[in-house]
């Protein structure tokens, strides 16, 4: 009966520890670190979603000139628009991946996050489990997110669609209704989820996998071994990225290709269509449109999301089991 209760006791502890390790870890940091480059992101979203037109609008001079550029067309909220729903995301983003991750790594292949370490196809597997359930939760506040980011935005696009003669944009609420109602319902939310799960899945395994792997070059108590997650982080972050990224673009035009009359020129029957339309109108480099302004955003706040979350872990790791 003892054994019984300590484990349950055990089983209820790392719940909750990496319940808080999720909120914290992955709420915190993603809040602070996403507000910071948010306009990083934002620029990246425009520069994926600009066709190749001569006639559209461009944000192609460099990322900073794009920042300035935005900046000087919408001011300052312009380069913070969609953040606050995106912050609202990372929380139950992070909170499922994470503790998805570590509940793979402790209950599926019993091993212990001080004591033991997974192997790289393990880390490749649990991180992909723990991305897909993250999407199934996410997937809509990503979505209204996107168009958010786009919809004021002065690339000629929904020139000539009802938006343009706007007042005002509608706003998170209206524009969640307004997908559901008139796009399909709950098929119209979760819009894009497979080029998503095809870029998500394999970055998040990336990300997780990289990450570990580093750490186990270097897993020490010295002093200086915050800089070293904190660059672990960053590293994981770009390889992540930087890999899967043709396929984090293809999910952005998937999302708005039905926003206004289609006016952004993407016209894209399947993810192979997508992938062959790309390359034959825009070119191999047309698959890394805005990777700089991605990569701007993706360092620094992998970095600070990682060692965050060590940081977390280790201050729990010497709190007293409750008696």
């Amino acid at each position: 009966m003892e054994k019984t209760l300590n484990e349950y006791s055990g089983l209820s502890t790392f719940l909750f520890e990496d319940s808080t390790v999720s909120v914290i870890a992955g709420g915190i940091a993603g809040v602070v670190s996403r507000t910071t480059v948010s306009p990083f992101e934002r620029v990246k979203i425009l520069l994926q979603l600009q066709g190749s037109s001569p006639t559209t609008t461009k944000y192609n001079t460099g990322v900073l000139n794009a920042i300035k550029q935005l900046y000087q067309e919408e001011g300052i909220k312009g380069l913070f628009r969609g953040n606050g729903l995106n912050c609202i995301r990372i929380f139950p983003y992070s909170a499922v991946q994470f503790a998805t991750f570590e509940y793979v790594k402790k209950h599926v292949y019993h091993v212990d996050k001080y004591t033991g370490q997974l192997s790289n196809g393990q880390r490749l597997v649990a991180g992909s489990i723990g991305a897909s359930a993250s999407l199934l939760v996410t997937q809509p506040l990503d979505l209204i997110r996107i168009r958010l980011s786009v919809q004021t935005a002065n690339l000629n696009n929904l020139h000539g669609s009802k938006a343009k003669d706007m007042k005002k944009p509608p706003g998170f609420y209206p524009l969640l209704k307004q997908v559901y109602k008139n796009e399909g319902g709950i098929y119209g939310l979760y819009r894009g989820l497979i080029p998503t799960a095809l870029q998500a899945l394999p970055m998040v395994s990336l990300n997780f996998a990289v990450y570990e792997q580093l750490k186990e070059f270097k897993d020490d108590q010295s002093s200086m071994m915050w800089m070293y997650k904190l660059m672990f982080g960053a590293v994981s972050g770009a390889v992540s990225q930087t890999v899967t990224y043709p396929f984090d673009l293809l999910r952005k035009r998937f999302q708005i290709l039905s926003m206004g009359n289609n006016e952004m020129g993407f016209h894209y029957t399947s993810i192979w269509d997508g992938l062959k339309t790309i390359y034959l109108t825009e070119g191999v480099l047309g698959y890394y449109k805005g990777l700089t302004a991605s990569l701007f955003k993706v360092i620094p706040s992998t970095a600070v999301s990682w060692l965050l979350y060590e940081i977390v872990w280790d201050c729990m790791k010497y709190t007293p089991a409750t008696q």
